[in-house]
């Protein structure tokens, strides 16, 4: 019986096209290279290992954050189903603070930012952020920090903590 027949080469193409796919939805979807952008040192191994099956590297440590918004993230991703140990969480803040810190970003307009931009900096919840947008869509634009104040649902000792990176 031979074992190079046209079967056994069509089944050889196939299964090339099969790698051929799994590696460009591996690269698309950045479960594979773009973990290797991350930066050598304690808490990598923990980050890739924890983080990877859900997140895109690129995209999750774009936000870039101070260790506030980073434990809020973590603590957030627990939350919603991260399984970790308390020391597993610890190194990766130590790895997340130290390698993608907050950068030093002009003052955050509340009369224009998205949800997101209100969430990583300003360190609220998405609840939190939705209800300002949605307090900002009802009523126009907030004048001061005072203005904040009337917005239902948040916290606003996170953002008296950050009155600064505010503009209105």
């Amino acid at each position: 019986m031979r074992t190079d027949g046209p079967n056994v080469t069509v089944a050889r193409v196939f299964a090339g096209l099969r790698r051929a796919a799994l590696l460009a939805a591996t690269l698309a979807y950045g479960t594979s290279a773009a973990w290797a952008q991350l930066p050598e040192g304690p808490g990598r191994a923990e980050t890739e290992q924890l983080c990877k099956g859900c997140h895109d590297t690129a995209k999750s440590v774009s936000v870039r954050q101070d260790r506030n918004g980073w434990g809020a993230t973590l603590t957030k991703m627990v939350g919603l189903g991260l399984k970790a140990s308390n020391k597993d969480l610890q190194t990766i803040l130590e790895y997340l603070t130290k390698n993608f810190p907050a950068e030093e970003l002009p003052p955050i307009n509340v009369n224009k930012a998205r949800a997101i931009q209100l969430e990583s900096r300003l360190s609220l919840k998405r609840s939190e952020a939705s209800a300002i947008i949605r307090w900002r869509k009802a009523n126009g634009g907030f004048q001061s920090i005072e203005d904040l104040k009337k917005v239902p649902g948040i916290d606003f000792a996170r953002i008296e903590a950050k009155k600064d990176r505010l503009a209105f």
